[in-house]
């Protein structure tokens, strides 16, 4: 890596990690903020958060087309502007319609940032050193998180608006931060990404038929669909319905729970990165559906045995901190294989791909755990302990179409890349016989 590139790294990863900060100011208060502050009412909070999550699923399928003709930045640029509109509306808005609209607003801004940072990580590193890169930024987004969080809860006052409206300008101030840092971002050209940037008047070829003829990347967004959908979709609404109504937890127990998930993720992701980037992503990825089954069967102990209320709410903090175990493994393999998977002209359409695959799967997670987290409590348990053994045979089977480098990019001894295998597999055909060996 370049110190021009190791520079512009430094910045992306600072500005990510601010962005979160913003975000862990308001993200957690958002119901209470419109159900009980702006005294709008349960059904309302429900219309915002929805509203939210699904405006990232109108964005971004656009997103990874403008990325890959306008390049990773000025589409970062104008995401945080929009975010930063948003925010500061909501945190201004005392109507209904006024409410629903910010918050659409502020959910397309966030939802642009993730594949414009994703693709600008991947143009400031190299095969060696993108693990460590994606990881980083896991570790800095979740730390910014929880200390916005922490910072939040200390401010806020549901007796006082005003102390919310603080926070969304706050929010608003980060996204703003944001903007400027990646404004000032430069990028050089890399030997082993030179054919990533975009130039004046060309096109990014491929599109939609050409990714989804591509059989891995087609079965990583199933996977991560699968991932998302088991563990995310589920913090919230299932996993947190379940634990109060089965487990018998205090609601403020959660959010013990959830610092303990937040902190398994800070203390262990460079332990467990020093494990992960030298194995193969597949098993890596195979092994966090283990885990994660365990950790179901440790919620199903808590809410469906017979022990103690002491024990059944150790065992949900158990589950929610083995969760983050399983995350801090996640974060520096999935998404640089998304990168490694790509054509060198559609990094911007991969990342998004895979985004939007999350945005669902964040989507259908709390509608279809949230009723079954707080009524059916075994076949609860049961469904996502076979969602977790899922993963694990998915990842598997990922992993027989994945090429040495992809799957263990360890095993690399040169820095550049070969493009041919990342090809999909309709245009696979054209390369020699021993490319296309390789790529199946």
């Amino acid at each position: 890596m370049t110190r021009e590139m190791g520079a512009a790294l430094r910045r992306i990863q600072l500005g990510s990690a601010l962005s979160a900060f913003g975000l862990g100011f308001t993200v957690p208060y958002l119901y209470v903020y419109v159900a009980q502050v702006r005294d709008l009412g349960a059904g309302t909070a429900g219309v915002v958060l929805a509203v939210f999550a699904m405006a990232a699923l109108a964005v971004l399928p656009f997103t990874g087309r403008a990325i890959d003709r306008r390049g990773p930045l000025p589409v970062l640029v104008v995401a945080s502007a929009v975010a930063t509109l948003g925010a500061a509306a909501l945190g201004l808005s005392s109507g209904v319609t006024a409410s629903v609209l910010s918050a659409a607003v502020l959910g397309a801004g966030t939802a642009v940032m993730q594949p414009a940072l994703a693709t600008m990580l991947v143009w400031c590193s190299s095969t060696a050193t993108r693990t460590r890169a994606f990881a980083m930024q896991f570790f800095l987004q979740n730390l910014g998180l929880g200390i916005g969080g922490l910072v939040g809860g200390q401010i806020v006052d549901t007796n006082r608006p005003e102390t919310f409206t603080l926070l969304f300008l706050i929010e608003a101030a980060m996204f703003v931060v944001l903007g400027v840092i990646a404004s000032t971002v430069r990028l050089t050209r890399t030997p082993s990404f030179s054919d990533a940037r975009p130039t004046d008047g060309t096109k990014a070829p491929g599109g939609l038929r050409a990714l989804l003829s591509h059989r891995a990347m087609v079965q990583l967004c199933v996977l991560g669909f699968v991932l998302f959908f088991a563990c995310y979709g589920q913090f919230e609404s299932g996993l947190a319905a379940y634990g109060t109504e089965a487990a018998g937890m205090q609601p403020s127990t959660l959010g013990i729970a959830l610092a303990a998930n937040t902190a398994v993720i800070v203390v262990a992701q460079f332990v467990v990165l020093r494990f992960v980037e030298r194995r193969r992503r597949s098993r890596v990825i195979a092994s966090v559906g283990l885990i994660w089954a365990f950790a179901w069967i440790v919620a199903g102990y808590a809410g469906l045995g017979h022990g103690s209320q002491t024990m059944a709410t150790a065992a949900m903090i158990s589950t929610y901190a083995l969760f983050g175990l399983g995350e801090s493994m996640l974060s520096p393999t999935v998404a640089p294989l998304v990168a490694d998977l790509a054509p060198e002209s559609m990094v911007g359409q991969y990342n998004s791909a895979f985004a939007l695959c999350k945005q669902l799967a964040l989507a259908v997670g709390p509608a279809v755990g949230g009723p079954m987290g707080a009524t059916l409590h075994g076949p609860y348990i049961v469904t996502f302990v076979l969602f977790s053994l899922g993963i694990t045979a998915l990842a598997l089977r990922l992993g027989r179409r994945l090429t040495p480098a992809q799957d263990r990019p360890s095993l690399e001894t040169v820095p550049s890349r070969v493009v041919a295998v990342s090809l999909p597999d309709a245009e696979a055909g054209s390369a020699s016989a021993s490319t296309a060996a390789a790529a199946r």
